[in-house]
């Protein structure tokens, strides 16, 4: 992973303690697009399950991932594609 994936995956583990996590650079795909840049990390696809969003809807687990990715989203990330579970959610 590159430096922007591996601060997404410590935020997110600090902020969440996931149980399974997955931070995917899916910028190659997006060449051409707004806000690519050379060299990648702009466009990412991620998967997180966490106890933390048990009981919320998938807004709200957007927001909280979003709160702790503010600096990132502000900056180098362009688009961010979410997953997020609960544990034991299909």
């Amino acid at each position: 992973m590159g430096a922007v994936a591996d601060t997404i995956a410590a935020k997110l583990t600090t902020a969440f303690s996931p149980s399974r996590l997955e931070v995917v650079d899916d910028s190659h795909r997006h060449q051409g697009h707004a806000g690519h840049r050379e060299g990648g990390e702009s466009h990412f696809n991620l998967l997180i399950e966490a106890e933390a969003f048990a009981g919320k809807g998938r807004v709200q687990r957007q927001r909280l991932i979003f709160a702790a990715l503010a600096d990132e989203m502000a900056g180098p990330v362009h688009a961010l594609s979410i997953v997020a579970k609960a544990p034991g959610e299909a």
